[in-house]
C-alpha cells in the first residue's frame, strides 16, 4: 500500500487526543476536571432540538441543495443584517456541516505549491494543517501576549509578498482568547487596498461571545472587502451545537458557486432536520445565548485572577471566546511538559499552547466551558502540585 505523500503534511488537532487520554485516565478511576476540550458545557437550547424532530416527522430526510436549503441561507442573511447591519445574498451562502469545511474548502481554493498563506500563530492548529496539505508555504501571523493576543495589522501587512493569496484571521480568537479592535480591523483593510489581489478568510465563529463591552467587527462590514472576503460562521459555539455539524459561511459573489461545486463533490449536502433546528436557532428566542455568554463571562472574571495566582503563571484578561492563554514561563517548564504533568499529577487537562504553533511554546490553554466550582477546584489541585 502506498499512500499520497501529501498526507505526511496533514497536521491534527491535539484537543481531541487530550481528551482521549483524560477519558481514558477516568476509565482507570481517576478524577479528571476537563479545562481542556474548546465545546461548551450546556446543552442545546430545547426549542432548537424539537424543530429538528419535527423536521424528522414532517418527512425531511432525503437530499438537500448542496448550498443548503433556501430557508436557512434566507435566515442567516436575515440575522447578518440583524447583527452586523449588512446586507447579504442568500446565493452566497454556502451551508457545510461544521467550521471546518469552510476553513478547508477556502485554503484549497487558494493554496498551492507556490503560494502563500497567512494564518494566525497562536492559532486554530487546522488552519496550519491545510494549508501545508494543500502544497502551499504556511507564513505564521505572531499573536503577542503584550498586544491581548490581537492580531498588528502592520506586522500582517508587513508579511505579504507577491506570493500571498490569502490571510487568515480570527476574532475572537482560538485558543488566546483575543479581540482584534475595530481600529486594527481598519488599519488592516486599509492597507490591504494596496494588495487587491489577497483573499481574507475572517473566522468570526466565536463573534458572539465578547466579554468587558468589547464589540465584534465583521470583515462583511467593510464594501471594499466584500469581494474579497469569506466569512465563516456557525451554530456549533453559539447554540451549543457542536455536535450538530452545521456551519456556513458567506462567499464573494464570484466564487459561491466554486465552494458550492467543492461541496457537491465532497459531501454533497447537510442533513435535512439539522437545517431546520439551524432556522429555529437564528429565529427562535435568544435568551439562551446571552444567559450562556453571561455564565463564560462570570467564569472568566473567576479563572484569570485565580490562575494569576498560580506560582509561575500570568494571565492577560481574553477578550471573547470561552478561553484563557496564560504564560507559564515561569514555572521552568514547556507547554506541552506542563500540559501532561497537569493531567497526570494534578488531575487537570489543558492543551499546551504549542498545539496551537510553535509561537505557543511558553503558554497554555484553558477551556472555562465549565462550572465554576470545577475551575476553583482544578486551579486548587494545579497551585497544590506546583506549590511542591
Amino acid at each position: 500500500m502506498q499512500l499520497a505523500k501529501n498526507l505526511e503534511r496533514l497536521g491534527t488537532e491535539t484537543a481531541f487526543e487530550v481528551l482521549a487520554r483524560a477519558a481514558a485516565l477516568e476509565r482507570e478511576g481517576k478524577e479528571i476536571i476537563n479545562l481542556g476540550i474548546g465545546q461548551p458545557d450546556f446543552k442545546t437550547p430545547e426549542h432548537i432540538v424539537e424543530a429538528a424532530i419535527k423536521a424528522l416527522r414532517d418527512g425531511h430526510h432525503g437530499y438537500t441543495p448542496a448550498n443548503g436549503i433556501l430557508e436557512l441561507r434566507e435566515a442567516v442573511a436575515a440575522d447578518l443584517h440583524k447583527r452586523h447591519g449588512v446586507d447579504v445574498d442568500p446565493e452566497c451562502v454556502v451551508v457545510v456541516p461544521g467550521g471546518k469545511v469552510t476553513m478547508f474548502f477556502a485554503i484549497l481554493m487558494f493554496g498551492e505549491a507556490g503560494a502563500e498563506i497567512m494564518y494566525p500563530d497562536p492559532g486554530f492548529p487546522i488552519y496550519k494543517s491545510v494549508i501545508e496539505y494543500s502544497g502551499a508555504k504556511a507564513v505564521p501571523i505572531r499573536l503577542r501576549e503584550e498586544n491581548e493576543y490581537a492580531f498588528s495589522a502592520e506586522e500582517v501587512l508587513a508579511g505579504i509578498t507577491p506570493k500571498t493569496r490569502l490571510i487568515i484571521i480570527n476574532s475572537p480568537a482560538n485558543p488566546t482568547g483575543g479581540a482584534t479592535p475595530k481600529s486594527e480591523m481598519d488599519k488592516l483593510v486599509e492597507g490591504l487596498q494596496a494588495h487587491p489581489d489577497v483573499m481574507v478568510l475572517s473566522d468570526e465563529i466565536y463573534s458572539q461571545m465578547l466579554y468587558g463591552g468589547r464589540s465584534h467587527t465583521s470583515m462583511l462590514q467593510y464594501e471594499s472587502m466584500r469581494e474579497r472576503t469569506i466569512m465563516l460562521d456557525g451554530w456549533s459555539k453559539t447554540y451549543a451545537m457542536t455536535g450538530w455539524r452545521l456551519g456556513f459561511a458567506v462567499w464573494p459573489k464570484s466564487i459561491a458557486g466554486t465552494a458550492t461545486r467543492l461541496a457537491i463533490n465532497c459531501h454533497s449536502c447537510v442533513n435535512a432536520p439539522t437545517q431546520f433546528a439551524g432556522i429555529a436557532a437564528l429565529e427562535g428566542p435568544q435568551d439562551q445565548v446571552r444567559e450562556m455568554v453571561a455564565a463564560f463571562d462570570a467564569r472568566r472574571k473567576v479563572i484569570v485572577p485565580a490562575l494569576n495566582q498560580i506560582p509561575g503563571f500570568t494571565c492577560v484578561d481574553p477578550g471573547g471566546a470561552f478561553y484563557a492563554f496564560p504564560n507559564i514561563t515561569g514555572t521552568g517548564m514547556s507547554a506541552r511538559a506542563l500540559q501532561d504533568k497537569l493531567l497526570t499529577e494534578a488531575g487537570v487537562a489543558t492543551v499546551a499552547g504549542t498545539s496551537f504553533g510553535s509561537y505557543g511554546e511558553g503558554y497554555i490553554r484553558f477551556s472555562y466551558a465549565n462550572s465554576v466550582e470545577n475551575i476553583e477546584r482544578a486551579v486548587e489541585k494545579i497551585r497544590e502540585l506546583l506549590r511542591d
